[in-house]
Order: structure tokens, then C-alpha cells, then sequence
């Protein structure tokens, strides 16, 4: 498997790999940083061109996950691989707790150690679920979510595609929180946010309106 990045969250989806004995095979990819080495741990190399990152699709292994933040560079990244022949794959770490019934991933995501995913839940493409996040039944996430790390999500909670929930914040039930929302860490979202904008606070507040997103 190819890892896009190789540096900051590049190295907890490897940490994830090693966990669920998926390290075999595996290369990181960044043709951004010009001081980079070519092997990272002194293990696992660092593809350097999209060049490079086809071939070792045609000739190794053609699967791919996202290795980095942000919904728009994930949702972008992803086209530019999946163009070259890649194949968008999940890491679920073996150390998250996923529920037995009703479960629905889309393709791509990163779900870290800690993690607890309850009954009849719902997430869509290349989210990320970040350290010891509780989402619990009857949610709905959309794609390229970002939900950082100790997050509570409660029941019955509708997060739109491309949003960013801030550490430690609790949404309450039956919430529903737009498209392209900011949550700041820490937040306490107590009822719906609309498209587009910036959230802080317990109750959590707009203090911004954010650009439409041009995909």
C-alpha cells in the first residue's frame, strides 16, 4: 500500500499499519519536500514523483490512503491517485471499537486507536476518526470529515461532507451541523449550524461565515 505524505499524520496511519500487520510492501509518497530522505525509519521509501507512484501501481500493489489532514487536499489527493490507477482503501486500526450492526463505511477512511463507533451508523468517504472519538448510534457523517481527537458524537447527529469538528467538542443529539463547518475545539454544539461558516463556544456560536467550497 502506498501512503499519500510522509511526515505528521503519515505516521500514525503507519502506526495503525503496524498494528493491524499491514506493513509489508508498504511506501510513502511526498513530492513536496524537496529536504525529505528517500527512506523513511530507515524501512519504508518515500516515492518522490506521480510517476513513480504509477508505476508502483502497475508493478507492486495499486491500493492507497490519504495520509494527511484536511477535507479539500484529501478529496483532491484522492482524485489525482485514483486517476494514476490507485485504489482508495481504509485503515481501521485493530485497537477502535466498531459496532456489529448497521455499520457503513465509505471508501478510504482512517480510523484511529481508541475510537468507538456505535450501532447504525453512517460514514462516508475519507473521513478521518481520530484518537478515542465516540460516535454513538443513529449518525449520519458525510464525506472527507475530519473529527479530531476525544470528540463526542451523540445520537441521531447529521455531520455534512468537508467538515471539521475540533478536539474534545461534544455535538448533542439530533443536531445537524451543514457542509464546510468549523467546529473549534473544545465546542459544545447544542443545535444546528447551517453550511458554511466558523463555530465556537459552549453553546457553540458563528463567529465566521467560511467561502462556498469550489470543487
Amino acid at each position: 500500500m502506498l501512503i499519500v505524505g510522509a511526515k505528521a499524520f503519515a505516521k500514525e496511519i503507519l502506526e495503525v499499519c503496524h498494528q493491524n500487520k499491514m506493513i509489508e510492501n508498504l511506501v510513502f509518497f511526498d513530492n513536496i519536500d524537496t529536504n525529505i530522505g528517500d527512506v523513511l525509519y530507515d524501512k519504508f521509501p518515500i516515492l518522490k514523483s506521480f510517476e513513480e507512484a504509477q508505476t508502483y501501481f502497475k508493478e507492486s500493489n495499486n491500493t492507497f490512503t490519504l495520509g494527511l489532514g484536511n477535507p479539500m487536499l484529501r478529496y483532491r489527493l484522492r482524485v489525482k491517485f485514483e486517476k494514476i490507477g490507485g485504489v482508495l482503501v481504509s485503515t481501521t486500526s485493530s485497537l477502535s471499537q466498531i459496532g456489529s450492526y448497521g455499520i457503513t463505511f465509505g471508501k478510504g477512511c482512517n480510523i484511529f486507536q481508541g475510537s468507538s463507533i456505535s450501532n447504525d451508523v453512517t460514514i462516508g468517504d475519507a473521513c478521518i476518526i481520530y484518537f478515542n472519538t465516540i460516535i454513538t448510534h443513529d449518525c449520519k457523517i458525510g464525506d472527507y470529515v475530519e473529527i479530531s481527537p476525544s470528540v463526542t458524537v451523540l445520537g441521531r447527529v447529521e455531520v455534512g461532507s468537508f467538515t471539521q469538528i475540533g478536539a474534545g467538542s461534544t455535538i448533542l443529539p439530533d443536531v445537524k451541523i451543514g457542509r464546510n463547518v468549523i467546529v473549534g475545539a473544545g465546542a459544545v454544539v447544542t443545535k444546528d449550524i447551517p453550511d458554511n461558516c466558523l463555530v465556537v463556544g459552549t453553546p457553540a456560536k458563528i463567529i465566521k461565515e467560511l467561502s462556498p467550497l469550489d470543487l
